[in-house]
């Protein structure tokens, strides 16, 4: 697979990843930790706090196919790095491939995710908190 098929695949799935950066980034306004829903796919992961870094576990999916991911770490020890923002390892569940990924809060209930594979494939999302 080339580095554009990986960024593609990456991009389907960093959300999961990308919310766990956030979530540990006590600086900012909002509180990161819960669950948040990636809008193009549905699927939910659950950010915590996993010895004063940021993890984060998928928790539930909307497409049955995917249903084996429930419960897979795809975020470990995510740091901040500046204000609003996270810097962590970011695993795609279907390809088992890490990517370099970095979260931000979008206002109170948004998680920014840019995602870069080979530092130069790049995709970004914003997802939402469940309520």
């Amino acid at each position: 697979m080339d580095g554009a098929a990986s960024m593609l695949r990456f991009s389907r799935y960093a959300w999961a990843a990308g919310l766990a950066v956030i979530s540990i980034c006590h600086a900012m306004a909002a509180e990161p930790f819960g669950t948040f829903v990636r809008p193009s796919n549905g699927a939910q992961v659950n950010f915590y706090d996993c010895g004063g870094k940021l993890c984060g576990k998928i928790v539930a999916v909307r497409d049955a196919s995917h249903s084996k991911q429930v419960g897979m770490v795809i975020l470990k020890g995510a740091a901040k790095v500046g204000d609003n923002q996270c810097k962590g390892d970011l695993l795609d569940p279907d390809s088992g491939k890490t990517y370099a990924g970095v979260v931000s809060l979008a206002g109170e209930n948004g998680l920014s995710l840019k995602g870069c594979a080979m530092g130069v494939f790049c995709s970004g999302e914003t997802w939402r908190r469940v309520k």
